[in-house]
């Protein structure tokens, strides 16, 4: 007994002779109120803006809840907390973290879907962490941007002749519900296989059916090899919705600084305002035009403006963004669609008669711009797409006009058959984007007369059978197209015989 009670004893002196004291300085403050998703905080006086939060409760033993401190006030600290809200309790210890909101990023995510914080949601196991990005971020200034130039081709043809987007670009998808705008930004992923993009998709306050039937299409079109989707779904607490176009901007940042160019969808932002709305309003923030907060567009302007294409010294890399904002009825003059117009380098704009015809995509001509223009188009796209955006726009108006009855002139009846066919080609399944060199052939076919002879309810049909007579008998000029991505006249003479060769073998053109 006495042996048991020595070997204890000496035990004890060995342990504290090799104690080490340790001294940790942390802010520990307490909720003093709770509900909605908001915190109501005391002691955390020397708390910084954007600065996690670490909720500690008594009565709960799981994985840590966070927060973002974003109300500074006198004798309190408003924050929002990121996650199930109702396991804190009045009384529960806060803890200052000193650090803001951060996102585990790397090529652990690409082919995953995770919520905002990082998190797997798809069942797949852990992701591979690599190092972690503050969420937040300032955008690179102009010394490290270089123009927009390069296109990132959709592989959407009404999109890529009028509307060109350019690798770096912030492009605004806008239309009222339903008429396909995340329809565009899908088929623009799908469309960067074998581009050498990532595509990150961030899915703000949708439906979590949708979102999983958006990920099966992915991954059927083997899109997934290269994307990420960031899902705070429409169940999530509005804090989650808050972060989440951060959170993907953060993980898209990483393949930046690695000299990598990456496409980004946002949607869609008119959620994510209504959420900050939601916060705000809970933090007792001044309300503004329609119960819109006042740093409203400081919210957008912070995370477009880290979409960039950076000059060769600061790596090269880009960032091409995609926000989508849903109208109303049309109205493009509300306050989030103003403010989002303004941020972007253009939008394109679905327009819903179109939609309702059977015009899909239904992008409006007229009301859609790309303020990087040509730039951002091969020498071949440029030389066939020159012309096609003021035709589709005044083929609207001669449209609307002609169906008075009223006698037209031989060059406006020309116009308007012109415009038929163009808004035939236009015209476009989902999931079937078209390659570039096949764009720059039926719009060659189009300028230059060759369709003219085509009924417009065959041009679907003509189109369809020249990619397949193109692939087959004129594949030399197509590679010879893609390899130089412009035509001179010698090739351009070649494309026009290959495409007389192919109309000389159909029987239901209209003889001249």
């Amino acid at each position: 007994m006495s042996n048991t009670k020595d070997f204890i004893i000496e035990q004890l002196k060995q342990q504290i002779e090799g104690f080490k004291p340790s001294i940790e300085e942390r802010t520990i403050g307490r909720v003093i109120e709770v509900g909605d998703g908001i915190a109501k905080i005391e002691g955390i006086s020397d708390v910084m803006m954007s600065e996690m939060l670490e909720f500690t409760s008594s009565g709960n033993s799981e994985k840590k809840i966070y927060g973002i401190a974003l109300n500074l006030e006198e004798d309190k600290v408003g924050a929002i907390i990121l996650g199930d809200f109702c396991k804190i309790k009045q009384g529960d210890e806060v803890k200052c973290l000193n650090k803001i909101l951060q996102v585990p990023v790397g090529n652990g995510i690409i082919g995953r879907v995770v919520n905002p914080l990082g998190e797997p949601l798809d069942g797949k196991g852990e992701i591979d962490i690599e190092k972690y990005y503050p969420m937040e971020k300032i955008a690179p200034g102009v010394i490290a941007r270089e123009s927009v130039k390069q296109p990132l081709q959709t592989g959407i043809k009404a999109i890529d002749a009028i509307i060109p987007i350019g690798r770096g670009q912030r492009e605004l998808i806008i239309g009222d519900r339903q008429i396909g705008k995340s329809a565009i930004a899908i088929d623009a992923i799908i469309n960067q296989k074998g581009q050498n993009v990532k595509c990150i998709y961030v899915a703000i306050g949708q439906k979590e059916s949708k979102v999983a039937g958006i990920v099966a299409k992915l991954e059927q079109a083997g899109a997934m090899e290269y994307t990420a989707v960031v899902l705070a779904g429409a169940s999530d607490p509005a804090s989650l919705l808050y972060v989440a176009p951060y959170a993907g901007c953060a993980m898209a940042e990483y393949f930046l600084d690695k000299g990598e160019d990456v496409l980004i969808v946002y949607d869609d932002l008119s959620k994510h305002a209504v959420a900050y709305r939601e916060i705000s309003l809970l933090l007792k923030r001044p309300p503004g035009r329609e119960a819109y907060p006042g740093d409203v567009f400081y919210l957008h302007s912070k995370l477009l403006e880290r979409a960039c294409k950076l000059s060769a010294e600061y790596g090269g890399g880009s960032i091409t963004a995609l926000p989508i904002i849903e109208t109303q009825a049309g109205d493009m003059s509300a306050y989030i669609p103003t403010n989002v117009i303004s941020i972007t380098d253009g939008q394109i704009y679905l327009m819903p008669e179109l939609f309702y015809q059977g015009v899909r995509p239904s992008v409006d001509a007229g009301l859609s711009v790309s303020r990087v223009g040509s730039s951002a188009q091969t020498k071949a796209m440029k030389k066939v797409a020159g012309k096609m955006k003021l035709e589709a726009a005044q083929f609207r108006e001669l449209a609307a006009f002609a169906q008075f009855g009223s006698e037209l002139d031989k060059d406006t009846l020309a116009k308007l058959e012109r415009g038929k066919r163009l808004q035939e080609i236009f015209k476009q399944d989902q999931y079937s984007p078209v390659s570039t060199v096949n764009q720059v052939l039926i719009f060659f076919a189009l300028v230059n007369g060759l369709l003219d002879t085509v009924p417009v309810d065959k041009i679907s049909e003509f189109e369809t059978g020249l990619y397949k007579y193109a692939n087959n008998l004129g594949a030399d000029i197509l590679k010879e197209l893609e390899e130089k991505n412009d035509f001179d006249e010698e090739l351009g003479k070649k494309m026009r015989k290959m495409i007389e060769d192919y109309k000389d073998g159909l029987e239901y053109l209209i003889k001249e």
